[in-house]
C-alpha cells in the first residue's frame, strides 16, 4: 500500500511566502504540474482539500500514454508493482475480441490498473520528493485578485474557520470536472459538446489478474434496450475488478437513465463469466460527470493556465482523462517555466495554440463520433460490424486510444484522416 503522502504543517511558511506559482488541486495534473515545476527549480506550492490517500470515482486503467508520463515523471518501478496488462477485450452482442495494445514508437505496448487513492498519493508524493509543497486538506475558496491579476487563492483548513492567502506569480487551476475555481475565474463548459457520466464500484472474484481490460460495446438497460456507452471491467489484481458502466450526453434520454440501474444491470449480465456476486460489491457504487473533447475554457488567462478535468481534457471516444491531465500538466508546467526565467507573461499565450496542436482536431473528430454514437440504432450497428472484424477493431482502438503512428499511414491512420477531413467541413462539432 502507498503510504500517506507528506503534509507540510508549516502553513506559515507558505502565507509568508510570494511563491513562483500556486497549484489549485494535486489530483494527476496537478500533482504533475507541481512535480514538473519542481524539477525546473520552481518554488512551487499544491493545494488540495481532500488528504491523501483518498478515493475518485475513475476505472482505474492507464493506457500507453498515461503509462509514458508516469515513467517519464520516474515512477516506473513503483508502477510495476502494480497489476499490468496487455490490452482490451472487447464485448458485444455474444463475441469477444481480445487485441492487444498497437504498437507506437513513443509508447509502450502495456497499461496497468491503480487504484486512484494509490495512483494519486503516489504522484503526489513524488512531486513533493521533487521539492514541491502540499498544502493538503485545504480548500481554495476564491483567487486573490491584484489589480485585475490572478496572484493566488484564499483558502481554508477543513477544521478552521479562519481562511488565509496564498500569494503567487502564477496559478495553475487543477480541481477537476466541477473546478469551481476555475469557474470562479470565468471558465465555461460548451453546452453544446458532448460530457459523459460514470459510474464504478468493486467486486471481488478469481479472475482479478486477468491480462486485459474488458469493454462492453452492448450495454442495456433494464428493458433490453441499447444504451449509448459501454460497459468495463479492469482487473485490479488485489482480489477485485473495477467494474462501471460510462453513457453519454448525446444520448437524447440522457438525462433520464437512472445510471445506478444501468451498473446494476450490467454485473448481472456479467456476473457468471466474471465469478461475480452481483449483489454484493465492496462498497457503494460513486459516480460522476465529466466534461470531454476540451469543452471547457478559456485555458488560459495573463497569469493563470487551466489543466486537466478542469480544461475538459477528456477524450471523448473511450472516457480516458489520466494521459491527458498529465500531459496538459506538462505543456503548462513548461510554459510557465519559460514564463519565469525569461521573465516573460507572454509565454502563457503559447499554452493554447500548444493544447490545439495536439489534441484541436483530434477531439474534434471524437465529439462528432459522440453524436454518432448517440443514437441507439447506430451505436448497435456499429458494435455488430466491429465485433465481427479483428482489423477493423484493431482500427478502431488506435484511432479510440490516440496511439496513431507519427511515422506511417497505416489503414486506421488513413481513416482517421478521411474522418479529420470531414470534421473540418463542420465547424461546430
Amino acid at each position: 500500500m502507498v503510504k500517506p503522502a507528506p503534509h507540510h504543517d508549516n502553513a506559515l511558511d507558505i502565507m509568508s511566502n510570494h511563491h513562483d506559482v500556486l497549484v489549485i488541486g494535486a489530483g494527476p495534473a496537478g500533482a504533475a504540474a507541481g512535480y514538473w515545476l519542481a524539477k525546473e527549480g520552481l518554488d512551487v506550492v499544491m493545494v488540495d482539500k481532500k488528504v491523501f490517500p483518498r478515493e475518485k470515482t475513475c476505472g482505474d486503467g492507464l493506457t500507453p500514454r498515461a503509462v509514458k508520463q508516469i515513467n517519464d515523471m520516474g515512477l516506473g518501478d513503483q508502477l510495476s508493482q502494480f497489476h499490468r496488462y496487455d490490452g482490451l477485450r472487447a464485448t458485444a452482442h455474444g463475441k469477444a475480441l481480445e487485441l492487444h495494445w498497437p504498437t507506437h514508437p513513443m509508447y509502450p505496448q502495456h497499461g496497468y490498473v491503480v487504484r486512484r487513492r494509490e495512483l494519486d498519493t503516489m504522484v503526489v508524493r513524488n512531486a513533493v520528493a521533487a521539492g514541491a509543497k502540499l498544502l493538503e486538506g485545504h480548500e481554495a475558496l476564491t483567487p486573490v485578485l491584484e489589480r485585475g491579476f490572478v496572484r493566488g487563492a484564499t483558502v481554508q483548513a477543513k477544521d478552521s474557520e479562519t481562511p488565509f492567502d496564498i500569494t503567487a506569480r502564477y496559478v495553475i487551476v487543477a480541481d477537476g470536472a466541477n473546478s469551481r475555481f476555475g469557474r470562479s475565474l470565468g471558465t465555461f463548459r460548451t453546452k453544446e459538446w458532448p460530457y459523459g457520466t460514470a459510474i464504478r464500484t468493486y467486486w471481488e472474484t478469481p479472475r482479478h489478474d486477468e491480462p486485459w481490460i474488458e469493454s462492453a460495446l452492448d450495454v442495456k438497460d433494464r428493458q433490453g434496450n441499447p444504451m449509448p456507452g459501454y460497459g468495463w471491467i479492469f482487473p485490479v489484481g488485489d482480489g477485485t475488478v473495477n467494474i462501471g458502466v460510462g453513457l453519454l450526453s448525446t444520448f437524447r434520454d440522457f438525462k433520464s437513465v437512472n445510471t445506478t440501474h444501468l451498473l446494476n444491470e450490467y454485473a448481472h449480465m456479467i456476473a457468471d463469466r466474471w465469478e461475480i456476486n452481483p449483489d454484493q460489491p465492496t462498497g457503494k457504487a460513486t459516480s460522476g460527470r465529466i466534461p470531454m473533447g476540451g469543452s471547457v475554457g478559456p485555458k488560459s488567462g495573463p497569469t493563470y493556465l487551466v489543466v486537466g478535468d478542469a480544461a475538459g481534457s477528456v477524450n471523448p471516444f473511450n472516457g480516458e482523462g489520466i494521459d491527458y491531465a498529465y500531459e496538459t500538466a506538462r505543456m503548462a508546467a513548461q510554459v510557465l517555466a519559460e514564463a519565469i526565467h525569461n521573465n516573460d507573461p507572454t509565454a502563457l499565450q503559447r499554452y493554447q495554440t500548444m493544447i490545439d496542436d495536439e489534441y484541436g482536431q483530434y477531439f474534434k473528430v471524437a465529439r462528432l463520433f459522440a453524436r454518432i454514437i448517440g443514437r441507439p440504432a447506430i451505436m448497435r450497428e456499429l458494435s455488430r460490424v466491429g465485433i465481427n472484424s479483428r482489423t477493423l477493431m484493431e482500427w478502431v482502438l488506435r484511432i479510440m486510444a490516440n496511439l496513431l503512428r507519427p511515422d506511417e499511414i497505416g489503414p486506421a491512420e488513413a481513416a482517421y484522416k478521411a474522418a479529420a477531413a470531414i470534421v473540418r467541413l463542420a465547424p461546430n462539432a
